[in-house]
């Protein structure tokens, strides 16, 4: 492949079962040849462990200079006044939409064929967590408080994100789930901007409504309803994880954290240091995020091939890995993988 072919891209290893599962995952992208020259940084608690911090400075500014990343689970230091690694890229970049799609890989489970995507806001809502304590008699603690917000112009510019990717992947709904019956004005915003943008869609993509614990219970009730979902950052966070768990769980879900100048793309599972050397871990998510950023990058010819390959693989019970009802390790899972590529 010749240098002028080559896209820049940060690499983040992770914690836990990461770095296994970025191996894995950056074999598999070779053997396709993909397009993506490494800037290998850390963060989180390899981080911490090498320079005392779990975002270093040398990390943000790779990102910067490349505007994509790959990253595998990270853990965040508990105390010591660490903020939320995710959080603080999120909002470091402007990084505003969460984009979390939902597809089954895992056939025979107890919902099949689940084609639905998730849009998060990503940056305000209750997660600004304005949080405070008000004192009740001898308690300083007796009250705790939290203060969200979403603004006009976030809200826009989520709904329209949503839009856009139902015209540009062939979608035919967007959904705009609120909390509007009761949060009047923190989601009746949402919801307002959410219809205006609506218009001008009209005749390209349908658009509906539902309030955010009926879209819960229709999601376990008949999930093939869905298209697009829209919605704040509190619900959404919530809403992807029950989604994920319609096909198998956080292993089968990669997401994206989008924004104008950078964009992420992750596993969303945890570290899971209990099994971590272990040669056990599931790699698909980190690889489904990997994929996504290929598409990112315009390169859905590679991730075609590779979605192709998971597809062949998934159907052999003897290839899975052991989250998945199988018994072969990272490593094998990987190796029947790279030979499924067509």
């Amino acid at each position: 492949m010749s240098a002028e072919k080559t896209i820049p891209a940060t690499l983040i290893p992770g914690d836990g079962i990461g770095p296994e599962i970025m191996d894995a995952v950056t074999e598999i992208l070779d053997a396709v040849g993909a397009p993506f020259a490494w800037d290998k940084q850390l963060a989180g608690m390899a981080a911490v462990d090498a320079t005392g911090n779990p975002l270093p400075p040398q990390t943000i500014d790779s990102i910067r200079r490349t505007g994509l990343a790959l990253k595998s689970p990270l853990t965040t230091p508990v105390g010591g006044g660490f903020k939320s690694i995710n959080v603080t890229l999120r909002q470091e970049f402007g990084l505003y939409a969460n984009l979390r799609p939902t597809r089954t890989f895992v056939p025979g489970g107890r919902f099949d064929k689940i084609d639905l995507v998730l849009v998060r806001e990503n940056l305000e809502g209750y997660y600004a967590a304005m949080e405070s304590y008000i004192p009740v008699g001898d308690d300083p603690h007796g009250i705790a408080t939290g203060a969200g917000y979403n603004s006009r112009a976030e809200c826009n510019r989520i709904v329209r994100f949503a839009f856009e990717y139902a015209v540009k992947h062939g979608r035919k709904k967007v959904t705009l789930v609120h909390k509007a019956n009761i949060l009047k004005l923190l989601t009746g915003l949402f919801l307002e901007e959410g219809r205006k943008v609506a218009k001008e869609y009209e005749g390209r993509v349908e658009c509906n409504e539902r309030i955010v614990d009926a879209c819960a219970m229709q999601l376990v009730i008949d999930p093939w309803q869905y298209d697009v979902i829209v919605t704040t950052n509190l619900f959404g966070d919530i809403l992807s994880d029950l989604t994920a768990g319609l096909v198998g769980g956080l292993g089968m879900a990669p997401g994206a954290n989008i924004g104008e100048k950078a964009a992420v793309f992750e596993a969303v599972h945890g570290s899971a240091p209990d099994i971590a050397g272990k040669d056990l871990a599931n790699p698909l998510a980190l690889l489904l995020a990997a994929n996504m950023m290929l598409e990112h990058v315009g390169r859905d010819d590679l991730s075609t091939r590779i979605e192709s390959g998971i597809r062949a693989v998934i159907t052999k019970p003897e290839l899975l890995t052991r989250d998945l009802g199988g018994k072969s390790g990272t490593r094998e899972f990987t190796a029947a993988l790279k030979q499924h590529l067509v």
